[in-house]
């Protein structure tokens, strides 16, 4: 295959602090290795920006649209390295008081916003001593979105959405989905890859999962384990834990050739 029908993309894996500038310095480093690499899209985790002592703790770092240090830096290193930039999540102000929106924002290498996504499904769970409710905190989002990008088009999804095939089903044809995400080591060692490589096989194409991955000093333990995987569900490349860069490509051939060789997709009937 010419190298030049390829498509080089990368996850980054955070273990992200209450210290919105420290994430920064970090993801800045950490991107900049990507596009160092070649990687053209470059996917930051859920939470990249700030992982508070406290679930409310983003309340107060909430931002408007087109407004504020989160946004103006993503903006900063998409257009500084000529990438598109998906930036994971960030708090955005909603209208319900004391709760904000987990959003996804997307830059092109102009550095311009060009699409958005509010996570729709809120993770709950509850097991012996752990306990998360995001929807104490959070507004769900109610839009499926996907954005046409110069490799195909490009499906969003945050964390828990995972869970929800549906979801994905609604997006339509994609050559990547993506999948920011914080999960934690219980519900990510359990479910994690599985879920993964089931969206990419039933949809047939890239998915690219970019993971909090570690110990967070609010005593939380995330899984880790960012990975890129291909439309045949095969994994292309991982991290387990810890900072650093998943990268790989995305084959234009390959994802014609699973779709000509199963034609799943064409088989629907529902």
């Amino acid at each position: 295959m010419n190298s030049k029908d390829m498509i080089k993309i990368a996850a980054i894996q955070m273990v992200s602090t209450p210290t919105p500038e420290q994430n920064f310095a970090t993801a800045r480093n950490l991107i900049a290795q990507a596009a160092q690499q070649g990687a053209q899209l470059v996917l930051l985790p859920e939470y990249w920006s700030i992982m508070g002592m406290h679930a409310s703790d983003k309340v107060g770092y909430a931002e408007q649209p087109d407004a504020g240090p989160m946004q103006a830096i993503m903006s900063e290193i998409a257009r500084e390295h000529r990438i598109w930039l998906i930036g994971g999540t960030l708090p955005m102000q909603s209208n319900e008081a004391g709760k904000v929106l987990n959003t996804m924002l997307i830059y092109n290498p102009a550095g311009e916003r060009v699409a958005r996504y509010d996570k729709i499904h809120l993770f709950g769970f509850t097991k012996g001593d752990e306990s998360y409710d995001e929807a104490a905190t959070i507004v769900p989002g109610s839009v499926v979105t996907t954005f046409d990008a110069p490799f195909g088009k490009i499906g969003l999804s945050i964390c828990y959405d995972l869970r929800f095939p549906e979801l994905y089903r609604a997006m339509g044809d994609c050559a990547l989905i993506v999948v920011p995400a914080a999960f934690t080591y219980t519900t990510g060692k359990a479910h994690w890859e599985i879920l993964l490589r089931a969206r990419a096989i039933e949809n047939q194409c890239y998915v690219l999962a970019a993971a909090q991955g570690g110990q967070h000093l609010n005593g939380r333990r995330t899984w880790g384990h960012s990975m890129l995987i291909d439309p045949w569900g095969e994994i292309v490349a991982v991290l387990a834990e810890g900072e650093g860069v998943v990268i790989g490509n995305i084959e234009p051939r390959n994802l014609r050739d699973v779709r000509d060789s199963l034609p799943a997709l064409m088989h629907r009937k529902l």
